[in-house]
């Protein structure tokens, strides 16, 4: 690679937001002790955000956006990685105040990479980036119920969001451990896609956006949750005895208007998945387990792929709700 590479950079000036592709060199990146060259990244909601006008999440610009990446290291400072070892980032307010992902080479801090197993290429990484990564994180929570609970076999699980990036991820992994899952969705037309995923059943979405009742009828042993607001209180709801709900997402609205009635007289679990903050060591565990869990061949059928320009292009669409599945960036389109 020449001494120049493509990157997006953020800038703000007063109420002037922008956003271009410039040409820039490695003395641009003032963060970090590894240095990456980046083979993809990806497309995730908070990504939109922060592309459409800094999202209140940039402090500082000029900015390089971009929360996911994987890549070759080509120099390292730290101990930890030498040229040549494939690593993945996801993560660690990385393209949110530290330089990101939507540029062809990264400079990064050590303790924020994860050596990429074998198992897996660097584009299957970001097919999964942070939205699949979050969907596995939310698969073992749901499957701690047997694992680390010692409780029940978990039967049926719950998917909400579910043509969204984590939802249609869970999907898949749920279906890989043994489970029956049913999907929630406002897209009708999505429903084929969705059994091919995995789901055995698929519910519309107006059926839980409405006011729920204290306690419902008990249907679901887990629930994976990316939407919040009435979606999540008529899940808490319907959730059996010690079932476990992991909530991933906010789609829908932040709020919560629930009740203690689920908690005491059914013990159920609401388990956060916090994907940025998770340990070094689970995430290896989890990245280790990616390709046991997911059919990337199928999950690719759903890929769109798009290059930096493209990207440009299509960051919108995330926003309003327009895209199904997970959208890779190559670097070297």
């Amino acid at each position: 690679m020449s001494e120049q590479f493509k990157a997006i950079v953020l800038n703000q000036e007063g109420d002037n937001f922008s956003r271009e592709i410039k040409s820039i060199d490695q003395s641009f990146l003032k963060h970090g002790d590894v240095t990456v060259k980046v083979d993809y990244s990806d497309l995730n909601f908070k990504d939109g955000m922060i592309l459409k006008n800094g999202g209140r999440l940039v402090k500082e610009f000029p900015h390089i956006p971009g929360i996911d990446f994987s890549g070759k290291v080509i120099e390292s400072e730290n101990s930890k990685f030498k040229e040549g070892d494939e690593v993945i980032l996801t993560g660690f307010r990385v393209g949110e105040i530290f330089f990101g992902g939507y540029s062809q080479i990264a400079k990064v801090n050590a303790d924020f990479l994860v050596t990429k197993p074998e198992s897996l290429t660097t584009k299957e990484a970001m097919i999964l980036g942070t939205a699949g990564f979050t969907s596995l994180m939310s698969a073992f929570a749901i499957q701690a119920r047997e694992s680390i609970l010692l409780g029940e076999k978990v039967n049926d699980v719950l998917v909400t969001g579910a043509t969204g990036g984590v939802g249609s991820v869970a999907i898949m992994a749920l279906t890989k451990m043994g489970y029956n899952v049913s999907a929630v969705t406002g897209k009708d037309a999505k429903s084929d896609y969705l059994k091919s995923l995995g789901a055995k059943n698929i519910i519309n979405r107006a059926e839980f956006d409405k006011d729920p009742r204290p306690i419902d009828k008990g249907l679901w042993d887990g629930v994976v949750d990316t939407v919040g607001g009435k979606i999540l209180a008529n899940a808490i709801a319907q959730t059996k005895s010690n079932g476990i709900i992991s909530v991933c997402g906010n789609a829908n609205s932040n709020e919560l208007n629930t009740n203690l009635l689920p908690f005491m007289l059914r013990g159920i679990k609401v388990w956060g998945m916090d994907s940025a903050n998770c340990s070094i060591k689970r995430r290896g565990f989890i990245w280790g387990e990616a390709k046991n869990l997911i059919d990337f061949d199928l999950l690719e059928k759903s890929i769109l792929t798009v290059s930096l320009e493209e990207l440009i292009e299509t960051y919108p669409k995330i926003l309003k709700g327009e895209i199904s599945g997970r959208v890779l960036v190559d670097l070297n389109k």
